[in-house]
């Protein structure tokens, strides 16, 4: 009988990456996440892949931004551009020592080192949108994210592993149920023009012609559950309550209540953190939507703090402002692309060209 750590890496190599004899696999993660790493590197070396592998240290980012200087902020690694470039296959495994790592950078270090990235940026959204690269983000349960999400490792790790179906049978029969069951909504999405999210602190008006409601069924992020689209940029108006805290970074930001008017946010407000919002609205882009969405994993019932599974609470939409999603059609670009969060599950409706198709969390088709 297999290991839960055995489900979990044949899930995200045979479901999630596919992986085909030849290709090439590029794995980054965190040492803490060695036990699933030497499981996912069996996996994908009985599936014929080449691998290549980047574990991070503790303290690491830290040290770096703290003591790095222009030239080595300015450097890409040769590793990681050819892997954006060439590879076939990317598995980011999250795995934190610390959620506070980052926080030894400036504002003016981060700007140089993002600014060196912006070409292999690039090229990851085009090759991952088309998914000639295949990439997975995960989440391999440490206790800086068990902390974060209020709970003991233990907790965190059935929470995890519950979320991802790896406590089924069979993991990868249930995500390809997830992706049929999924797949009539977006059929259905995909062949309506005007979107409606009316609930408590909710009423906004978009439309999504000519753009392409996404089935997320695991592939790209594990876990998943969610139906996603960019809105048409000008086309979005209204108001949005996030009823569930949103975090930029290790920030946290409470009741932010934004304003909209033929696609841009004209002001907002939060009962806490509201200077937060005032810095990133500063940011190119951030005052247009760069996605919809909607969170359809049932599995998850509570906010962790993890956006790889708040976004996809079942009964809850989230809209992202920023930078845009190249496979729905969107156009909006930005640095930033901030998911937030609001609950739908007391009420809250969403019509598709007048037509009721959502009530209290539960799509009606």
């Amino acid at each position: 009988m297999k290991t839960i750590l055995e489900k979990y890496a044949d899930l995200l190599v045979h479901y999630c990456m596919e992986i085909k004899p030849g290709d090439k696999l590029f794995i980054k993660t965190t040492i803490l996440a060695e036990p699933l790493v030497r499981e996912v590197f069996r996996s994908a070396i009985r599936a014929g892949a080449m691998v290549e592998t980047d574990l991070e240290f503790r303290e690491q980012n830290r040290i770096f931004f703290q003591e790095a200087q222009a030239p080595q902020l300015s450097r890409v690694s040769p590793l990681y551009k050819l892997a954006m470039e060439t590879y076939d296959a990317y598995l980011h495994i999250r795995a934190p020592f610390n959620l506070g790592e980052r926080n030894g950078s400036t504002p003016e270090k981060s700007k140089i080192h993002q600014q060196a990235h912006h070409a292999v940026a690039d090229i990851y959204s085009r090759r991952t949108a088309t998914r000639e690269l295949k990439r997975n983000l995960c989440q391999f349960p440490t206790p800086a994210s068990a902390q974060r999400a209020g709970m003991s490792l233990e907790e965190y790790e059935q929470f995890v592993y519950g979320a991802c179906k790896l406590y089924d049978t069979d993991p990868i029969e249930s995500w390809i149920k997830v992706r049929q069951n999924q797949q009539r909504i977006v059929d259905f999405l995909n062949n309506s023009s005007d979107i409606h999210y009316r609930g408590e602190g909710i009423d906004l008006k978009f439309s999504t012609k000519g753009r392409t409601w996404i089935n997320s069924d695991g592939q790209t992020n594990m876990p998943s559950g969610e139906v996603y689209t960019s809105p048409v940029e000008d086309s979005v108006n209204g108001v949005v309550r996030y009823s569930l805290p949103a975090l930029y970074g290790n920030e946290e930001v409470e009741g932010a209540t934004l304003y909209v008017k033929d696609g841009f946010i004209e002001k907002w407000e939060a009962t806490k953190g509201v200077e937060v919002l005032d810095r990133v609205f500063k940011i190119e882009g951030t005052r247009r939507f760069g996605e919809a969405a909607i969170g359809t994993n049932y599995d998850i019932k509570q906010m962790t703090k993890n956006i790889l599974f708040d976004e996809k609470i079942g009964g809850t939409v989230h809209l992202a402002i920023g930078q845009a999603y190249l496979q729905t059609g969107g156009k909006n670009q930005s640095s930033v692309h901030w998911d937030m969060i609001t609950d739908m599950r007391t009420g809250g409706e969403i019509f598709a060209d007048g037509e009721k198709i959502y009530e209290s969390g539960n799509f009606l088709i």
